[in-house]
């Protein structure tokens, strides 16, 4: 056999990828699996994503190769949607960068700041995606602390005092994930200055901004933030489009220009009739997001009580499709405790050591069931004993 690149041992199997082989080796002994670990959106997408790709597919030139800077209705619309929503103004011709997903700008961004010697300050808890992209463009990510007692905001001041001298990029996400707390534009002010004083790119990764969330922020909204701030949004949560694979990452020129080049050497641009029906729906007016929180809300009900029988405690005031919530301190293992919950219920629920040190006293419910499937869990959850 060809032995594979050593890049590829910096990291070890995603977890989930691990864990979702052993559910399925459990479905497949006969254990009924209620799945709340992974947040991939069960709800439909609005139906005018869905006629608007139908009508699109159908017309001349579609299935050919497409800008790598997107159609222009799919700018034109973005451009909008951050007018409307952030009040944030982005010059379509160049300050928007269309993606197959956020999480592909993660990487581009990584590729393109990033070499051996920069250092890359990562949140902990926080999506192993920032980490592991470092890693691959063979810089170090550094955890920075997020701890419930500052309301899982990074200490700037603290981490100022230590901060290498070497490092380029920091990645912030908020809402959060896993934690679901909000950040402030107090905060982002702050996080603004920092990155300017340090010359440090911010890259802000927003794609739950909707998801029983009051009040959506963007770190573009402050009057210097394009000067050494970047943020990138997604269609998957906030529209359930996660499979469309359809994200964007908005900014100044010179930063979006180095993030294409990287994308422009392995990708062919994306695919015309889910662009036109991203723009379609970035168009719907507030009532969706509304219409879709009533239901994130009655499901985050039943889960908040699953959590509670198990003697878990969560902060009622989280934003995004997920509870996160401190397991009951009698608990050693926390993996161990999960196994059993896993094994004897046939629920599975997700370990926070999986999002960092930060995390190891956690656990993650997905808000991705419907009502009946959450209350079906909450009924095993009642006759489990720790």
């Amino acid at each position: 056999m060809i032995k594979k690149a050593s890049r590829l041992n910096k990291f070890g199997e995603y977890y989930f990828s691990k864990k979702l082989r052993e559910v399925a080796q459990l479905k497949a002994e006969g254990l009924d699996v209620i799945n709340l670990g992974i947040g991939s959106p069960d709800l439909s997408p609005p139906q005018e994503a869905i006629d608007a790709l139908t009508q699109a597919a159908n017309q001349a030139g579609a299935h050919q190769y497409q800008s790598y800077r997107g159609v222009p209705e799919l700018r034109e619309a973005a451009a909008d949607w951050y007018v409307r929503n952030f009040g944030v103004t982005l010059n379509l011709a160049d300050e928007i960068l269309p993606l197959i997903g956020s999480k592909e700008g993660i990487f581009h961004l990584s590729m393109a700041y990033l070499e051996a010697g920069d250092v890359v300050l990562v949140p902990d808890p926080g999506y192993p995606a920032y980490t592991n992209c470092a890693k691959l463009a063979d810089a170090t990510p550094l955890p920075y602390d997020l701890k419930a007692e500052n309301g899982w905001l990074p200490d700037l001041a603290a981490l100022e005092k230590h901060l290498p001298e070497n490092a380029k990029m920091m990645w912030v996400n908020y809402p959060h994930m896993p934690t679901g707390a909000r950040a402030t534009q107090a905060f982002f002010a702050e996080l603004i200055e920092f990155g300017l004083r340090h010359n440090i790119l911010i890259c802000h990764d927003n794609p739950y901004c909707f998801i029983l969330n009051d009040e959506p922020m963007s770190i573009l909204n402050h009057p210097k933030a394009k000067q050494i701030a970047v943020e990138l949004n997604s269609l998957s949560k906030s529209y359930n489009m996660a499979g469309w694979r359809v994200g964007m990452l908005c900014g100044a020129a010179e930063y979006l220009s180095a993030a294409q080049q990287v994308s422009s050497n392995i990708g062919s641009g994306m695919f015309k009739p889910a662009q036109l029906a991203a723009a379609a729906v970035l168009r719907l007016e507030q009532s969706w997001f509304d219409s879709l929180n009533v239901q994130y809300q009655e499901r985050k009900i039943i889960a908040a009580q699953l959590l509670q029988t198990l003697g878990c405690e969560a902060e009622p005031e989280q934003s995004g499709m997920f509870i996160w919530a401190k397991a009951p301190s009698n608990i050693d293992d926390i993996e161990v405790w999960l196994d059993r919950i896993l094994h004897d219920t046939g629920v599975f629920l997700t370990p926070g050591f999986i999002f960092g040190n930060n995390g190891a006293r956690y656990v993650r419910v997905s808000l991705c069931n419907t009502v009946e499937v959450l209350g079906e869990a909450l009924e095993r959850m009642k006759d489990f004993g720790n």
